[in-house]
């Protein structure tokens, strides 16, 4: 028992050695001498170019195939390091300078109880400078990290020296976190310093994710950032993913379970949208909507799919296609908003052409699963564009009150279609009225709603039996609550 309370007691020390920015020419003496003769050594990763000559020893890079997030990465590497510590020192080898941009050091410095013993290595920004040929201190350069742009470069104004840009999609949501007025504002992407592979790619804002293929020697270097960051939409994003990884009921979540939700969130916004317009309840309401995006493009990302910052792309290069009328050659050619809408349109079947996604008939295009009375007014729509439409709003009007005779006279088998065809034409009448079918509804509803909680009121002040009242009574009420009375 004496000898298991002094082994808990012996101090846990873990000793942490750089391996410097590149290949074997940048590893110090002073650190190969200490991997070569600790008792016992890991390396954070494999995957670096001086790690070669110290193959021997274990690394972690199988951590990385299993954790569902760097954070759990490096929250498990520390814990198996702290372990291993208890039976003696270790030694613990990371790319670069341990205290540069290292999570795992900076995790192991807040555990209590450990002796944390950093030896002196080169790192990255040594190499960076004479790259790029700049003073850091004279040019103020701020160094931050890829994976937190958005939050650590919120305010910065430039110039950025940005480290672990390992994949396009780091590139991808550093482009996505500022909106940049001038997409040719001019960036160097670094790529294997210390390497014979160096290279350093003079490119823009608009093509950082796009001229080469990121990896864990990768880094970026804005010269000027002329506008801060967009720190809050990072940080939805970032707490979108972070739920995704540790909340039970959002792992559990697919795109299929979320369809019901994103369907409510977008009613509830109509909702906030009625008259009059409460702005905190409606920030609210969309902000919830939003989320459902978020909560789409969390999931896609970590299936390696796609991110939030393709969605944004693809929507602001299609916008900007379908708006010809305002960007390139044919802007203030807009012409009215109806000719604007044709001219949508034709770049959008245009695009499905060349996409090869032409759908045949007058209907392509319209989603089946809209709600009904929209999905009718939109196939009517199409239909009136070849012509098949009433010149005005006399002849859906008849035809109404000719359907309605029909519904009158169904036999009970052939009522639903019957009044099926009712409803189509009640809808073409409101198009050709100009109403939209769906808000006339809305509020129609909305106000049968206000009067029967009105006649409840009247009844419980009254001391009345609303369900005990005939029907004549009722309508009493009924024309009270009209009147407000």
């Amino acid at each position: 028992m004496g000898r298991l309370v002094w082994r808990d007691r012996r101090p846990v020390i873990i000793r942490v050695v750089g391996l410097g920015p590149g290949d074997s020419r940048y590893l110090t003496d002073h650190t190969r001498q200490i991997l070569n003769s600790a008792e016992r050594a890991f390396l954070r990763t494999n995957r670096h170019p001086s790690a070669a000559e110290f193959s021997h020893l274990p690394s972690f890079d199988h951590v990385y195939e299993t954790g569902s997030s760097f954070s759990d990465v490096y929250e498990s590497i520390v814990d198996h390091l702290v372990d291993a510590a208890r039976d003696g020192e270790v030694v613990y080898a990371v790319p670069g300078s341990p205290l540069v941009l290292e999570d795992t050091v900076r995790r192991l410095q807040s555990r209590p109880g450990i002796q944390l013993v950093v030896e002196p290595a080169m790192s990255f920004l040594d190499l960076v400078w004479p790259a790029l040929n700049i003073d850091p201190i004279e040019s103020s350069v701020r160094l931050v990290d890829g994976h937190t742009f958005a939050s650590s470069a919120a305010g910065e104004t430039g110039p950025l020296l940005v480290a672990h840009c390992h994949a396009n999609w780091v590139l991808s949501d550093i482009k996505l976190a500022i909106d940049i007025p001038d997409d040719s504002a001019a960036v160097v992407i670094l790529k294997s310093l210390g390497t014979p592979q160096q290279e350093l790619i003079h490119t823009t804002w608009a093509e950082m994710d796009r001229v080469t293929e990121a990896d864990h020697l990768t880094s970026l270097f804005i010269p000027q950032l002329a506008i801060p960051v967009a720190y809050e939409l990072q940080q939805l994003h970032q707490l979108s993913l972070k739920l995704r990884e540790e909340c039970p009921w959002d792992r559990e979540q697919t795109h299929a379970t979320l369809i019901r939700y994103l369907i409510e969130e977008a009613y509830e916004v109509v909702e906030a949208l009625d008259e009059p317009i409460d702005d905190d309840h409606l920030i609210e309401e969309l902000g919830d909507l939003l989320y459902q995006i978020e909560f789409h493009c969390a999931i896609a990302q970590q299936e390696g799919r796609f991110t939030i910052a393709d969605v944004a792309r693809n929507l602001h290069d299609k916008m900007v296609r379908r708006h010809p009328h305002v960007f390139g050659e044919n802007a203030g050619t807009g012409g009215t908003a109806d000719e604007v809408v044709d001219l949508w349109e034709q770049v959008k079947q245009a695009e499905k052409k060349q996409a090869g996604k032409t759908t045949v008939g007058i209907f392509a295009g319209v989603n089946r699963h809209l709600p009904a009375l929209t999905f009718a007014e939109e196939l009517q729509r199409k239909a009136a564009k070849v012509g098949f439409d009433w010149p005005d709003a006399k002849g859906p009007l008849e035809k109404v009150a000719e359907e309605a005779r029909e519904v009158a006279a169904a036999e009970p088998e052939s009522i639903m279609g019957e009044f099926g065809d009712l409803l189509f034409s009640v809808v073409n009448l409101a198009r050709h009225l100009g109403v939209d079918p769906e808000a006339a509804l809305r509020v129609s509803t909305a106000k049968f709603r206000q009067r029967v909680d009105t006649m409840f009121s009247i009844a419980e002040a009254e001391a009345l039996d609303f369900s005990s009242l005939s029907l004549p009574e009722m309508d009493q009420l009924w024309e009270r609550a009209k009147r407000g009375k």
